[in-house]
């Protein structure tokens, strides 16, 4: 029973006056006074705890712009794109000359029911964070897949979407879809970037086939793009097995690229369609779209042009690539090596058809060896415009007469 229940059942069943009442209930007169009064006043309501909330709140956020917080917020759900306290405080200020803090936005739309809470959410200070001191230091790519709508508007074919993220900008360099992204494709990718960008001084990749054959039992040789990141003097940096956090960032600008791509009210139906909406993204992704990431907010393309860029390190061209292969001569007479992510046929002599043999390859040099013997079966060249080297020999081009 409530303290004001009491004193009033006193009063009014006992008898007992006012005084006696705050006496025997520790209370202040004037404040049994008040309650009496307001007994009169309201009847049972009295019973019943008021409320202490203030007749007006001068620092209350001003209605307008609740309501434009909260239109802001659909706004950047229905389009796809990150609709966070710091992103709607962002455009508050930059387009609407609003400035509020990021607890007042989130408060706003707590009490509006716009958000959904995520407790198992892991906390933001158990991450290792790191980043990129200059841009074009290190790009890091992957690759994603995303299905195309058929004009019925059924799910159409499977494609794929590589990516080139420059990793102290977030700045979105290539971005391109492909029916199957393949090396020749990643390589092709990461030399349009360096010309439009200049070249990194290193790269950040998964251990794909595309991008690194150094899980592949020293067989596939370097890929294509391994080889020209040496050329180049570039560094090749891979994360480890299952750590997909290590390329974080790009992942996360995935996430978000696939998020907004499913938020248009046309799906693409053709690979051209999905090229069109990627520019369209990368553009407002880059150019104006802040990034909570950033010092100040800034957009990507703000980070990337305002600070001077990495190169690769001269003193890395002259890195080299040796290994070591076993393998067996085939019936034919030939053994087969990967160089560049091309497959290159060499040619040993029908005598030496099932013998096994060790290649000892640096670069572009081979040594085929007897793996029995020792014997120095062949010593070569590799010409990488050609699938079957030629053995220095003049063909015999002499037809027997026919009899």
């Amino acid at each position: 029973m409530s303290k004001a229940r009491l004193v009033i059942t006193a009063i009014e069943t006992e008898g007992i006056t006012q005084a006696e009442a705050a006496r025997r209930y520790g209370l202040s007169k004037a404040w049994v006074s008040k309650l009496m009064s307001r007994r009169r006043a309201e009847g049972d309501a009295a019973f019943e705890p008021k409320s202490r909330r203030p007749h007006a709140s001068p620092n209350a956020t001003p209605e307008p712009v609740v309501d434009l917080v909260l239109a802001l917020r659909k706004q950047l759900v229905e389009s796809g794109l990150d609709a966070g306290a710091e992103t709607i405080g962002w455009h508050l200020q930059h387009h609407h000359d609003v400035a509020l803090s990021r607890a007042t936005i989130n408060r706003t739309l707590a009490r509006a029911g716009a958000v959904t809470p995520e407790p198992a959410k892991r906390p933001r200070s158990s991450y290792i964070r790191f980043q990129a001191e200059m841009p074009n230091e290190t790009w890091q790519s992957d690759f994603t897949h995303y299905r195309l709508t058929r004009p019925d508007g059924g799910p159409g074919s499977d494609v794929e979407i590589i990516t080139w993220l420059d990793d102290h900008s977030r700045y979105a360099l290539h971005v391109s879809a492909h029916w199957r992204i393949t090396a020749k494709i990643v390589l092709d990718t990461f030399t349009k970037a360096a010309g439009q960008h200049g070249y990194p001084a290193s790269t950040l990749t998964d251990n794909g086939m595309v991008y690194t054959v150094r899980f592949a039992g020293g067989r596939g040789g370097r890929s294509m793009l391994e080889n020209e990141l040496r050329r180049l003097g570039i560094v090749q940096k891979n994360s480890r097995p299952n750590h997909p956090t290590t390329c974080g960032k790009v992942e996360r600008f995935q996430q978000t690229m696939k998020k907004w791509l499913r938020a248009q009210p046309v799906q693409p139906t053709t690979l051209e369609d999905l090229q069109v909406l990627l520019e369209e993204f990368a553009s407002a992704y880059n150019q104006h779209r802040p990034h909570r990431s950033l010092p100040h907010r800034a957009t990507p393309a703000t980070a990337y042009t305002t600070r001077p860029k990495a190169t690769p390190a001269a003193d890395r061209a002259a890195d080299t690539h040796d290994r070591v292969r076993f393998d067996r001569i085939d019936n034919v007479g030939t053994v087969t090596l990967r160089v560049n992510g091309r497959l290159h046929h060499i040619g040993i002599g029908r005598t030496h058809a099932r013998t096994h043999v060790i290649l000892l390859v640096h670069d572009l040099d081979v040594r085929v060896i007897d793996a029995a013997t020792g014997e120095l079966l062949r010593d070569l060249v590799i010409d990488p415009d050609r699938d079957y080297q030629p053995t220095g020999t003049p063909a015999d081009t002499t037809r027997p007469t026919p009899k």
